[in-house]
């Protein structure tokens, strides 16, 4: 045999090895009306492999995916026919009905409110119903209920499923992205929001009427720009050199009787989408300029103009004739967009303000900074500490930025660790010395007569969940004993305020206290009056962009008449919750919210802020 031939032999035993070695995905998606695998693409396999794998043609699988014209990707998502491998539906009547209860589809019923209804795993619902398509029920239609699973899923699980359902639509799917409802979201707040009339949102699901939207329901939407990731995360591109440091600028007041110009500078669109976060700072805005003309009578010109995220973009927007003549910028809001704003700002003394981002190199008197300084978190935090026995709580999964916070805060006190092992509970029913040392029971971190707080480390929202109702339990089974009520608080991370399926009542039970960069109490009166303003103007609800948005124009327009002056300094403004405190940090020109907002959840359900 020549070498040519050996290594062609070996070539193919090669290729055959990776063929065999694709694992058929176990992830099953329907777009419009065609059922479809969706196999993440590993190092190493071929168009060839996966048609094998799947029992497909290589042109079937390159016609489903236009991008493969570039070639696989690995770690990239592609959807492949699904083909019927026939063993469905061959179960007799009598095991048909031993095996299974039936449920017939109401209108405007969901796939998540029939998961809810029967407590059963989506993906159960899925399987036993081969032809189920998840985000297109029909009237009428028979689901088979499997008995056996009834009552083994809770909410926060199947409300995962549903959503690990929508983001992996949403991986594969080309024009259109898919949107869960909210309770409380309507036909026109969703128009409004994704930027059709309601007639297109009804035409992109099969004909939907507003008055059949009900909350769960999976809806297909305009494929816009995704949520922006948090600003205090992202790490500004240039150095600032060119900025007057040190150089301390002489603000004027403006007379009463005089317009305000007013700049607003926002990324408002990226690649041509809308960015819907700013969108929502500027509406929130406009409702600020409503406020400051209601209660001050002041007379505010305000022109937005989009950035694009560019810093030469922002150099036309400040040379432009229009420009001219701005006394207060808001924005940009990225930290590489700012020098020809500073420059432009010392040149004729007028202030920037800075609206989300943590500025950490551009230095100017021209600046102020409404985000907090993070290190004046520590302090704020440190004072819980004090006097307290300090357990870390861990789970299987740890959110490592929550943790490297939170040690680099203790520094060197002593503080316990428990590990967290979620257990159901009817495993230690008959054995009670089982139970005891039972991982997911807390009672003895509670069994002390120490001031305790505790530091729950998970990452994951159901365990988060699940710990904070560990500790509750605990707390109110070592009361009902009789025996001394535990005392304690819970520190919490700030993106449990993001997760949908923890019970807030968790909060006040177990005393959490968070430290955050704001806070807005849904039921406070100025959040109330605020809330139905901004619904009635826009269509929906706020976010808290919205909130800072207006919290930027009720500070700074008004005080451009008076308090910009002594630079604001030392003054606290709290235009709904949220307190701003602006001071010099040591060695910094730039004016600084120094203020964290401290959020307790009292055990009465009252929320108390410092």
């Amino acid at each position: 045999m020549t070498m040519r031939s050996i290594c062609f032999a070996i070539l193919l035993t090669l290729w055959g090895f990776y063929a065999g070695a694709i694992e058929r995905s176990q992830t099953v998606v329907y777009i419009n009306g065609e059922k479809y695998y969706v196999h993440t693409v590993r190092a190493g396999e071929t168009l060839y492999g996966l048609a094998k794998c799947y029992g497909v043609s290589e042109q079937v699988i390159q016609k489903s995916n236009p991008s493969l014209t570039e070639g696989l990707k690995t770690d990239a998502n592609i959807r492949i026919p699904y083909l019927s491998n026939g063993k469905e539906g061959n179960l007799s009547p009598k095991k048909l009905r031993k095996t299974f209860d039936q449920h017939y589809v109401s209108k405007g019923e969901t796939l998540y409110a029939i998961s809810r209804r029967y407590e059963i795993p989506i993906a159960t619902l899925m399987a036993d119903n081969a032809d189920l398509d998840p985000t297109h029920l029909k009237l009428g239609q028979r689901i088979l209920i499997r008995k056996k699973q009834i009552g083994t899923e809770s909410e926060a699980g199947a409300l995962k499923q549903w959503e690990d359902y929508r983001n992996t639509l949403n991986s594969v799917s080309d024009s259109v992205a898919y949107h869960i409802v909210q309770a409380g979201e309507t036909f026109y707040s969703l128009s409004r929001r994704f930027g059709i009339s309601e007639l297109e949102l009804g035409n992109l699901n099969n004909g939907l009427k507003a008055e059949d939207l009900k909350a769960g329901a999976m809806l297909r939407v305009p494929n816009i720009e995704a949520q922006a990731k948090s600003i205090a995360h992202e790490q500004p591109l240039i150095d600032s050199t060119t900025t007057r440091s040190g150089v301390q600028l002489e603000f004027r007041a403006l007379p009463t009787n005089k317009p305000l110009k007013v700049a607003l500078l926002l990324p408002m669109s990226d690649n041509g989408k809308l960015s819907e976060n700013y969108m929502e700072f500027y509406q929130g805005f406009l409702l600020g300029l409503d406020s400051v003309k209601m209660r001050n009578g002041y007379s505010v010109d305000l022109t937005l103009y989009d950035t694009r995220r560019s810093a030469d973009n922002v150099k036309q927007i400040i040379e432009s004739p229009q420009f001219a003549g701005t006394q207060l910028i808001v924005g940009p809001v990225y930290e590489e967009e700012l020098q020809p704003v500073i420059r432009y700002a010392e040149k004729y003394e007028i202030p920037v303000v800075s609206p989300l981002a943590n500025i950490t190199r551009t230095n100017s008197d021209a600046l102020f900074q409404m985000a907090p300084l993070p290190t004046d978190k520590y302090e704020k935090v440190a004072t819980l500490l004090e006097g307290k026995q300090i357990t870390l709580i861990y789970a299987e999964k740890i959110d490592k930025t929550f943790e490297k916070e939170m040690l680099a805060l203790l520094g060197e006190r002593k503080y316990n660790r428990f590990d967290y092992r979620y257990e159901h509970h009817l495993v230690h029913n008959d054995n009670n010395e089982k139970k005891k040392s039972s991982t997911s029971d807390l009672s003895p971190l509670l069994e002390n007569q120490e001031d305790n707080l505790f530091i729950i480390m998970a990452s994951d929202e159901i365990e988060v969940d699940r710990i904070l109702a560990a500790l509750a339990s605990a707390d109110t089974n070592i009361t009902a004993r009789g025996r001394t009520a535990p005392r304690y608080v819970v520190l919490g991370n700030t993106k449990w305020n993001r997760y949908t399926n923890i019970d807030r009542a968790m909060f006040f039970k177990n005393r959490v206290i968070f430290t955050s960069t704001y806070h807005a109490k849904r039921d406070a009166a100025t959040i109330v009056a605020f809330d139905a303003a901004y619904l009635q103007s826009f269509g929906a609800l706020p976010t808290l962009y919205s909130y800072r948005g207006y919290d930027a124009a009720a500070i700074f327009c008004p005080a451009m008449y008076n308090d910009i002056e002594y630079n604001m300094e030392g003054k606290r403004y709290t235009p709904l919750q949220t307190t701003y405190l602006f001071k010099k940090q040591d060695g910094r020109d730039n004016h600084i919210n120094r203020n964290w907002t401290q959020v307790r959840y009292n055990k009465d359900y009252t929320i108390t802020l410092d």
